[in-house]
């Protein structure tokens, strides 16, 4: 076993390395329109390209011995991968303060349990409408909203701490339903968080007229609520938070409007094996053939820390202040 190193390495513009988050497959159930939309055509990695559970949980147990102190398991959609309660039960034993799952909640139902008992306590699911209709066109046409309402009720039964849910706004798609879906998530203990619509990968059409800002948002609403901000859990948070009328609690999620570059602690491994230190990164550093080498713990520990001292990505901030635009890797293939 290595020993725990109380060092935390930072990067370019000395932001410490605090989340992981873990692609588990680049498959999805959904097509999502701002993800991957349906128009396209996809080509998915096989099995004997993914790294197994126990390269993932080495490579987490490294993270976290660099300081990494929240697990994030993601997609695609990572329930479409099996036996994922075994990987969670692996790294809920590892020093972390924090580990959750972002899904998009249709096959949510016969994992539910034996997640909860692997101990996951956090969900996050993607629901950009409670509506059938814009449901419907958002996520590719394919299901109806009803499924992911039940289980998303199911899983406030089975007792999950927290769960969240995230919505894209999309000017002139669903940004007239804001309301609804605040009032559906609020009155159960749920946690809307809404996202500003992004320029992520490089097939969803972004244009910058149909992003919807954060405090567009938070003005529609404070004319019906009083909205009180709440203080950051942490450094590097994502989302800002505040509480509707001293009950509700929501989050926005800026990063068009309202950048937050400057302390993001985030890495993100793919299902294939490769390190990207930004959502909007153009290619990842591969670590797959490390791991299936001869190399020791201590060598891939050093890879990941070096790896990170050198990061200085700020794409949305460079996008904001110059209008840049380059090819990106897939959301779909690193999750969010």
């Amino acid at each position: 076993m290595i020993a725990q190193d109380t060092s935390t390495p930072r990067d370019f513009f000395q932001r410490p390395l605090r989340d992981l988050r873990i692609s588990v497959t680049d498959n999805c159930n959904f097509r999502c329109t701002y993800c991957m939309p349906a128009s396209e055509k996809y080509t998915f990695l096989k099995k004997d390209e993914w790294l197994n559970f126990k390269e993932i949980q080495l490579l987490a147990s490294l993270f976290v011995k660099a300081g990494v102190k929240k697990l994030r398991i993601t997609g695609g959609e990572p329930l479409l991968r099996p036996n994922l309660s075994d990987l969670i039960k692996d790294l809920s034993e590892l020093a972390i303060e924090d580990l959750s799952i972002t899904t998009n909640g249709y096959l949510l139902k016969p994992h539910l349990i034996p997640l909860f008992q692997a101990g996951l306590k956090r969900l996050t699911v993607s629901l950009d409408s409670i509506h059938g209709d814009t449901f419907s066109t958002m996520s590719g046409g394919r299901y109806e909203v009803h499924r992911v309402l039940d289980n998303l009720e199911k899983a406030r039964e089975i007792g999950f701490e927290s769960i969240k849910v995230n919505c894209v706004v999309q000017r002139g798609v669903n940004d007239h339903q804001i309301e609804d879906l605040l009032k559906w998530c609020c009155s159960r203990g749920l946690i809307p968080r809404f996202i500003e619509y992004m320029d992520v990968g490089n097939k969803n059409q972004w244009m910058a007229a149909e992003v919807v800002p954060s405090s567009e948002i938070l003005s529609r609403l404070s004319q019906h609520y009083n909205v009180v901000p709440m203080e950051e859990n942490y450094f590097g948070e994502v989302a800002s938070r505040y509480l509707l009328d001293d009950k509700w609690e929501i989050g926005f999620i800026s990063s068009v409007s309202q950048p937050f570059c400057g302390s993001c602690t985030r890495a993100r491994l793919s299902t294939d094996g490769k390190i990207y230190t930004c959502l909007f990164s153009g290619q990842g550093t591969e670590v797959k053939s490390l791991l299936r080498s001869k190399a020791s713990p201590e060598d891939i520990f050093d890879f990941l820390t070096q790896l990170w001292k050198k990061r200085n990505d700020r794409y949305s901030e460079v996008r904001s202040t110059e209008g840049v635009s380059r090819e990106k890797v897939e959301m779909y293939q690193i999750g969010g």
